[in-house]
Formats: structure tokens, sequence, C-alpha cells
């Protein structure tokens, strides 16, 4: 779904973070199809989509979403060239296999281009079941040890994933509140957002979650960010552990972010979704829709996202900072053939160029970006780099941030039973 909504409205959405899915219009539903448990949508979900090879059909994915484009059912993909994308495979995930999310990284490259690879960071080289990934160690009794596939499908790794999507997204943060949160959890009535029709017949529940921070609740100027669910993730099966426990709220706290937290729940009828997914084939419109902007859910969320920024203005932009360097350079997280570094954003920078060094080499440029931050790739497993970043203002390079470091992780290992292959140390 963080798939399909960013694509249809990419126009205002800035990142996306994909853990453990599939590539644009996966499950291949078309108006002419049936929709029920045999169906090929379902089929498809269920099979292509969580354990096939779907980057054999990546022309038919992109044929699709530009088709979509071009009738204005989505945004123009224009947008997906400047969105920030993290994707993540867990190597111990025994439900989506990591030829999905190789085609959901084939999809973005697409959109992407050369120009833009930096903002693509694909980390597949933790050993997580299928599940939203913590910071709480592994051996210190988290949600589930690291390689667990279970309910509530939060697994302690030592892996701030919440953290490493928002930054990935919007650059450098203030550092997360590990203690009491300012902010609160607000339910709200998803019914409001559905109207005319009830949310059941959509497969959603009758309320939603939402994080507001203290600063945001006292007026001031805050961006939203859409946390969904996983399949048997809603509160209906795992009450709010999903909003308290993955970290979302923490990182939010300190960084005027609300948090919306949309939920799902379980149709056993029509439409059928036993396990609250997402809808992923068209369960709901039984087409093509689901995909785009008329899609029942997506709709439905873009409505809850206007409600809380019908009133928001930009504010003013602040003076060129002519002359200085980007500060708050830090590294986030290394895999085992890539970096994603971020940083404080600098006013008045058109672009940033990234310098990259071995552990003793000479620096030399590897990309530009237009954000804060630059997914550095195709480099080797356990080893050492250094990166430095300059900012263009008014056509002007100045000066290199401080140096940062970092050393990528191993490869993972060879392994055939996912759920039981070894967690590097």
């Amino acid at each position: 779904m963080a798939v399909q909504f960013g694509t249809a409205w990419s126009s205002v959405i800035r990142g996306v973070g994909v853990v453990a899915g599939g590539p644009f219009w996966c499950a291949q539903a078309d108006a002419n199809d049936a929709f029920d448990a045999f169906s090929l949508p379902f089929i498809n979900a269920t099979g292509l989509c969580m354990s096939g090879k779907p980057l054999a059909d990546l022309n038919k994915f992109i044929g699709k979403a530009d088709a979509k484009s071009a009738s204005g059912d989505i945004d123009s993909l224009q947008g997906l060239s400047r969105q920030k994308v993290y994707v993540f495979h867990g190597y111990n995930d025994d439900k989506v296999a990591e030829s999905v999310t190789d085609a959901t990284v084939a999809f973005y490259r697409h959109y992407l281009g050369e120009p833009n690879r930096g903002n693509l960071y694909y980390q597949a080289a933790i050993g997580a079941g299928h599940s939203l990934v913590v910071a709480k160690d592994p051996h210190s009794g988290g949600p589930n040890d690291c390689n667990v596939t279970a309910s509530p499908f939060i697994d302690a790794c030592g892996y701030d994933q919440a953290g490493i999507i928002l930054q990935h997204i919007y650059g450098a943060l203030n550092a997360p509140n590990r203690g009491q949160l300012s902010g609160m959890v607000k339910r709200f009535d998803q019914s409001i957002y559905t109207d005319p029709r009830d949310p059941s017949p959509l497969s959603l529940a009758d309320s939603g979650y939402l994080f507001v921070p203290r600063e945001c609740e006292d007026g001031a100027a805050c961006r939203v960010h859409i946390a969904l669910h996983g399949c048997l993730q809603d509160a209906g099966e795992i009450d709010q552990r999903f909003i308290d426990e993955t970290g979302y709220n923490a990182w939010a706290d300190t960084n005027r972010l609300i948090v919306l937290y949309p939920q799902t729940a379980v149709s056993w009828y029509l439409p059928y979704n036993p396990l609250a997914c997402w809808d992923l084939w068209g369960y709901v419109d039984q087409n093509d829709s689901y995909v785009t902007k008329s899609g029942s859910q997506i709709r439905t969320i873009k409505a809850m996202l206007d409600a809380l920024t019908s009133r928001g203005t930009p504010g003013a932009a602040p003076a060129p900072a002519t002359g200085a360097a980007p500060t708050a350079a830090t590294v986030v997280d290394t895999s085992d053939n890539g970096a994603d570094l971020v940083w404080t954003p600098l006013a008045g920078a058109a672009t940033y160029r990234v310098w990259r060094a071995g552990a003793d080499g000479q620096f030399e440029a590897v990309g530009d970006t237009a954000s804060p931050g630059f997914a550095d790739s195709d480099l080797s497993q356990r080893s050492a780099y250094r990166w430095r970043v300059t900012a263009v203002v008014n056509g002007v390079e100045g000066p290199p941030s401080v140096e940062v470091a970092a050393t990528t992780r191993a490869a993972p290992p060879a392994c055939d039973r996912p759920g039981s292959c070894p967690i590097d140390k």
C-alpha cells in the first residue's frame, strides 16, 4: 500500500518506506477479472507477489503505471523521480522472498533514473523475519527475536528501522525521545473519511490513530508521516502495538512530525480479506482502481491526509547560506553493498555533492542530489569508507562537511531455509 499510495499521489508524497513489499500493481488485477479466493489477482497476491519472481513482469508494472499516469488516474510519474525510497528485505523472511523486493527496487530504479540513483536505499543484509524491525537489542526480550515471523510481526534486531526510514526521507533529524513522550496518541472515527460508505465494506476499521507531538498540538508547523501497518498488524489483531512499539512516535515527538496510523479490519466475506491486509489485489473495488487515486482505500487515506494538512501554509524561505558546509552529516545505516548518508538541509542549496573515499584513499565525487541524503551503492562488503558533502548555493559550491565514516556489513549467509539462517553478530 505504501508503494501504491506513494505512486498514485507522487506529487505530494516526499518519500516511501517499503518493508517486505512488492511493486506497483503486482497482483495485476483488471476490470474483467473475477475477485474471490480463487481469482488470478488473489493467486498473484499470495503467490507471485510473495514467493514468486515478479521481476519478470516488470514491464507490465511499468506499463500499467505509465497508462494510469497518462489517463490522469495517478499523478505524473515525474513525481517518482524525486521521491526518497527505502526498501527492506529481512533474510529470515519466509513469507516474502527477496526476489519480490528486488522487483520493487527495479520499479523505482526505472523512474528515478541514473541522476537520482542516490534516492533509493535497499537493505537486505539484516537477519529479520517477516516483520517491522526495532532498535531494541535482540537479546533483551523484545517483541520477537530477530529471525522470527509471528505476531505481532515486530522483531528486535538492534536496528532502528523507523528512525532510518524517517531520516532517509527527511534528512538528519533530532534524536528520538526515548523517555516519556510529550505528544499523545489520539483515536479518531475513520467513517468520516469513508463517507458515504461505512468502513466495513472497505475492510477498514471503525477507528484510526494519530500521534500528535505537543509542539504540533500548540500550533507549530508540522509535517505528516503515514505509517501503514502490515497484514495482521491492525489494532483489532494486536491492539496498539504497531502504534506504540515500532518507534515512529519517539522520533516524531522531537521532530514536529504528526504520524497517521490508518487501520484495516479482517473481513471474511465480501470483501474477502482474512488477514486485514491493505488492498493489494483489488478486493474492494474489484478492478484496477485499487492502485489509483480513486481506489477506495487510497481515497480514504488521502482524505485523512487532507484533513490534517488543510490549514497548513508554506513557511518563509530562509536566506541562502552561501559559502556554508552541510551540518550533522551522518551514516544512518549500512548494508553489505551500500550506505545511507544524511545531513541537515542547508538554506538555498539547489544541489548537494557527495564525495567518497576508501579507508585511506582520495575523495572522489560519487553523485549529486537535491535532497539532504544520499544512498551510496555498489560498495564492497565489510569495507571501510569515508564521505564528505558539499552544497551548491547560488551556483557556488561551498566547503565540505565534516568527514563521516562507516564500514559495510557482511553479505547475508548462504541459507536455504529463511527463519533458521544465522544472524551476523
